[in-house]
């Protein structure tokens, strides 16, 4: 018998067996991290043979590096403030809270700042430490990256062996070719981001500065970025919900696509839902999603649906398909996904097929043309008039 299957179960009792092994989990995880306090106060890796905790954990419990590291960091933190222990076994606080909260714990504080971490995600708990304990900006700076060189080993320095870390546990990174993008909260105000771009797009940016001369004399980055953000917003807005600041009044002609939206529509559902999903869960939790947003019928389209303000709502990928599978079923949404794919294979076989044709007249040179070229060949930008089912319009996305 599998005991890790429960396709036996109906929907209501799996999720409340993935909530009571959830919090089982965490349970266990405040026990763990007692025991690796223990543990690592007594001091008792060096008489298993390692120069470390962190060192035990990898190699005789056979934590990844970063598991490794969140649960010493966590676990001395708890032992030096016990309630700890209780928020991570009753869920308040995860593994990631305590390891950004531990650098500002004392003994004065550590009850009001977990108290207002409750239940907070990480980029949550980011800015609060941000308006509590303020940065200074970073510096604004534009440098070359020269790739790293790669991290070799002798026979002495065989990667089993770990070595003793610093205090801090967090291990040296090698061969990075450059920082991962990032941005964090400095203030209540103020961010810091950190990227790498392209050499066109360092052109572009000093091209900026340029136009702006006059606007904006030392041409500082972070106001050039905000102005081309602003740019770029108004653009998309235009593009995906047809916004403008002199809307036509009314009907502005007729389409005899039944899946056409008016624009006058998409700005109207837009302002109503507020660039949100808008589904609400029978427990009235609304989806949080604002990315890959669609316009999608109320009234299926097959069935009579109409586009107008009341007939359209928004929905995001995910519950655009799971209204669809309420209303069709499920087994016949996903016979028309996999006809969808198999169709979109097959156009790109095409494509693929009349590029090398191309490529052949180009190698070749101009001789007697296939019969079907003229008709095979894509036209404008070499993507040709999309197919039937193709365009996002037919499914609503808001692209």
């Amino acid at each position: 018998m599998n005991t890790r299957s429960f396709s036996h179960l109906d929907n209501g009792a799996l999720l409340r067996r993935l909530a009571a092994e959830v919090g089982q989990d965490r349970a266990t995880t405040a026990t763990l991290l007692a025991l690796i306090a223990e543990v690592d106060a007594r001091r008792l890796f060096a008489e298993e043979g390692f120069p470390s905790m962190f060192a035990y954990c990898v190699q005789v419990l056979h934590m990844s590096d970063d598991v490794a590291f969140k649960r010493i960091r966590a676990a001395r933190s708890a032992r030096q403030f016990p309630a700890i222990f209780d928020a991570v076994a009753d869920g308040r606080l995860h593994l990631t809270a305590v390891v950004f909260l531990a650098p500002h714990l004392t003994p004065g504080n550590a009850d009001e700042l977990m108290a207002a971490a409750t239940h907070k995600t990480k980029a949550e708990i980011e800015w609060l430490l941000a308006e509590r304990f303020p940065q200074p900006d970073l510096p604004e700076r534009i440098g070359v990256l020269s790739a790293s060189p790669a991290l070799t080993l002798s026979a002495e320095q065989d990667s089993r062996h770990v070595q003793e870390l610093p205090r801090s546990l967090v291990p040296e990174p090698v061969a990075c070719a450059a920082p991962r993008p990032k941005l964090t909260p400095l203030s209540a105000e103020r961010f810091g981001l950190q990227f790498s771009i392209e050499r066109g797009t360092r052109e572009k940016l000093r091209y900026a500065q340029a136009l702006l001369g006059h606007r904006l004399p030392a041409g500082e980055i972070a106001t050039v970025f905000d102005l081309a953000l602003d740019a770029l917003i108004e653009q998309l807005e235009k593009t995906k919900f047809a916004a403008t600041s002199r809307p036509r009044s009314g009907r502005q002609g007729s389409s005899s696509d039944p899946r056409h939206i008016p624009a006058h529509v998409k700005r109207a559902v837009w302002e109503r839902e507020g660039g949100q999903c808008g589904f609400v869960s029978e427990s009235g939790q609304r989806c949080p999603a604002r990315s890959r947003l669609e316009f999608d019928h109320v009234d299926p389209v097959a069935r009579g649906g109409e586009a107008t303000v009341d007939g359209i709502r928004i929905r995001c990928r995910t519950h655009n398909q799971y209204e669809a599978e309420c209303v069709f079923g499920a087994g016949f949404m996903s016979e028309k996904r996999e006809m969808a794919m198999r169709a979109a294979a097959g156009r790109r076989e095409e494509r693929e097929r009349e590029a090398a044709a191309r490529s052949h007249i180009l190698r070749v040179g101009i001789g007697e043309r296939p019969a079907n070229l003229d008709r095979a060949l894509p036209v404008a930008d070499g993507f040709g008039p999309p197919q039937a089912g193709e365009q996002a319009g037919e499914r609503g996305e808001i692209e």
